[in-house]
């Protein structure tokens, strides 16, 4: 069994091969280039005892000791002597007797029994170890190395073991991954230093880890060490190998991305690293940097492979199991997270208020309760235990609440009494408390009294008082809290120069505020005209949007700006990559521009790369960014001007996700009768609707066996 970047591949009993996930290289093998959730067989594939899977390619190893390939071949990874594609099995050129094969990216290596290692692809980092960094179409001899037993390859090392235990490696050390003090690349295999009486091998993107006979785990190259709230991370290098700590009785080893597990003798599995899909199988998208067990079964556990944000498992009853990333349907499950209608949210129909975070829903109840579901790796759902919910679960200590603002991975909520309460990220101050970390249940953010509304942007925070003042706090890097500098606010403070405002909204990294004028006031980042002055330059300080007037309702997208006049006309501004805007086209809009064929609005809301609108009649129009169905019209299709969404009727309001990240766009709906509805992509859950979700945070089975 193999996971590769976004695909997976199993060896069946019977010797045939069945694969899922992406196929635009036609890495799955069975003729086509079409992704499948499904599980596929691979063509004219028989008596496979082996397989292995690249970022594009796939490898397998017949009884025969031939080694066969297909997918991508731009590096000439598929060993034919060419660089053309095949969509169907291969025989790699002049390989015989092999025992194992590795892939990674886009190169291939094989071992033959005679212990020589064999390897073609891509030499961008010197990783074929024949001493050059010239990439080859067919196999050639890695130079000086011989009495090898296994080998590992990650994104441009490789790995391998002698019989005598010792180590070996070369190609990529940009991060340390040759484990010899250094960052210097080596284009011939050289032994690590100190990696002795060594058993089992693994290799990641960026670092190497083994297993040695006394049952220790030893890394090195790149060590993850903080998971960000929008899928990027921190890592620092270790050139030389350290033990692992808190690991004992380890057998195996599988490194893949940037996490690893460890197989022990006792059947369990143990994880750390980077944790954004759920890779980690821990039940969250926490990132860890120490070994924890790995949820579901407990033991029973035989095989591990990893891929770039997936894994693969089988246990000792030959069954496999899967979990982390599916959006190309890799966990072969035959699920897909993705849903173009809407769908009615079960258990409640008494909502008067929603919000959509980055991949978290929060729902106001007309009994003043707050209710959530989604993601809540940070907290942001306001329930202690990490672990996403998939259906609303009612926030316990918290009541009275008169209104309620998701942000990226934080949630606001002002009480009747004024009070503001905050929940979620703080890694840039955005609660308003202080300090920086998580809170896992609502705090109230001292020093604030009198509010009336609040609005949560991506990273940062803001707060209308009744006396019609902007109160602002969090990240501060463009501007977005409008104080006239960049410096961070880890407690609430006033925008000065506004007043007289009556409605507020925060984008990803900038913030609007409506005067009861009817005028608009922007500041913060502007790097796609979002801020409406017709430049992208940046401001620290509120100025007024030119061109628009009597406005009654406005939102902020990631980058762009809806705003409803009193005529019921909408107008838009900022990015239009995806057709957010709704004018017909995808080129950027600076100053405002009226919203094609749309009036009578009464509604919006501003995605990342979608709009939602509610007319007087109380249909729902959407327009943008389709990849994940955002728009629920039944399609995937993208659309640069509005479209009604079919079978949806008696909206009152609408809310979408602002997530940073590709591909987690949804959309909710809510209706005069209380009722929800939602669509787009289910990463966590936070569509309520309890099917498949793009992220499985614990092991589930996988008929790909």
């Amino acid at each position: 069994m193999a996971a590769g970047s976004y695909h997976s591949l199993v060896v069946r009993p019977d010797g045939t091969v069945r694969a899922s996930g992406e196929n635009s290289y036609g890495q799955l093998g069975n003729g086509s280039t079409t992704s499948t959730s499904t599980p596929v067989q691979v063509s004219g594939l028989s008596g496979v005892v082996a397989v292995a899977a690249g970022y594009g390619h796939s490898l397998a190893l017949r009884t025969d000791g031939t080694v066969w390939a297909w997918g991508n071949n731009y590096e000439g990874q598929l060993g034919d002597g060419t660089m053309l594609r095949r969509t169907t099995p291969v025989q790699v050129s002049g390989l015989t007797a092999v025992t194992a094969v590795a892939a990674g990216g886009s190169t291939s290596v094989a071992l033959r029994a005679d212990g020589s290692v064999w390897a073609w692809g891509s030499n961008s980092q010197g990783q074929l170890g024949d001493g050059s960094m010239n990439s080859r179409s067919l196999p050639g001899l890695v130079s000086g190395l011989n009495g090898v037993t296994s080998v590992a390859i990650g994104l441009g090392h490789v790995l391998a073991l002698r019989s005598d235990k010792t180590l070996w490696a070369w190609g990529r050390n940009d991060s340390g991954q040759m484990g010899d003090g250094t960052t210097t690349r080596r284009p011939t295999a050289l032994p690590v230093p100190g990696m002795t009486d060594v058993v089992a091998l693994g290799a990641s993107s960026s670092s190497s880890v083994v297993v040695r006979s006394d049952g220790t785990v030893w890394a090195w190259g790149s060590r993850f060490t903080h998971q960000g709230t929008s899928g990027g991370w921190n890592s620092v290098f270790d050139k030389s190998p350290v033990r692992v700590a808190g690991l004992m009785g380890a057998v195996t080893v599988a490194a893949g991305g940037t996490s690893a597990l460890v197989l022990r003798l006792d059947g369990s599995l143990w994880s750390w690293g980077l944790n954004n899909s759920g890779q980690l199988g821990a039940g969250n998208r926490q990132g860890a940097t120490v070994p924890q067990p790995v949820s579901g079964p407990p033991g029973g556990f035989v095989s591990v492979s990893v891929g770039e944000n997936h894994v693969l498992a089988m246990r000792a009853d030959g069954s496999v199991w899967s979990w982390g990333e599916n959006r190309q349907g890799q966990r072969g499950d035959g699920t897909t997270s993705a849903r173009a209608t809407p769908g009615q949210v079960p258990g409640m129909d008494s909502i008067m208020a929603v919000s959509a975070g980055a991949n978290h829903v929060l729902a106001q109840d007309f009994d003043g309760t707050v209710w959530a579901m989604g993601d809540n790796s940070v907290g942001q759902l306001g329930l202690d235990d990490p672990a996403p919910r998939s259906a609303l679960t009612r926030l316990e200590g918290l009541s009275n609440v008169g209104a309620i603002s998701a942000g990226g991975y934080h949630s606001l909520a002002m009480l009747y009494d004024g009070t503001v309460w905050t929940w979620g990220d703080d890694e840039y101050g955005q609660l308003g408390l202080g300090g920086t970390g998580q809170r896992r249940v609502p705090t109230q953010v001292p020093g604030l009294d009198g509010i009336i509304a609040v609005a949560a942007g991506d990273n940062h925070s803001l707060a209308l008082r009744y006396d019609g003042t902007v109160w602002a706090w969090g990240s501060n890097w463009a501007g977005e809290l409008g104080i006239g500098s960049t410096n961070w606010q880890y407690r609430p403070i006033q925008v000065p120069g506004l007043s007289g405002i009556v409605a507020i909204a925060g984008g990803a990294d900038f913030s609007l505020a409506l005067h009861y004028d009817g005028s608009v006031w922007a500041w913060g980042g502007n790097w796609e005209g979002e801020l409406g002055d017709g430049t992208t330059e940046q401001r620290n300080r509120p100025i007024r949007v030119p061109g628009v007037s009597n406005v009654v309702s406005l939102d902020a997208g990631e980058r762009h700006v809806l705003a409803v006049r009193s005529d019921g006309t909408l107008w838009a501004w900022g990015s239009n990559g995806s057709g957010e805007l709704g004018l017909g086209d995808t080129v950027t809009s600076h100053p405002p521009a009226q919203v094609t064929g749309l009036s009578g609005v009464v509604a919006v809301s501003a995605g990342s790369h979608h709009s939602i609108a509610v007319r007087s009649d109380g249909t729902v129009w959407t327009w943008g960014s389709n990849s994940e169905g955002a728009l629920g019209i039944g399609t995937l299709v993208s659309s640069a001007v509005p479209v009604r969404v079919p079978n949806l009727s008696g909206i009152q309001s609408v809310a979408s996700g602002l997530s940073t990240r590709q591909f987690e766009v949804y959309s909710l709906a809510l209706g005069y009768d209380g009722t929800l509805w939602s669509w787009g992509a289910n990463t966590d859950g936070q569509l309520g609707l309890d099917g498949p979700t793009r992220y499985s945070c614990v092991p589930a089975s996988t008929p790909l066996f």
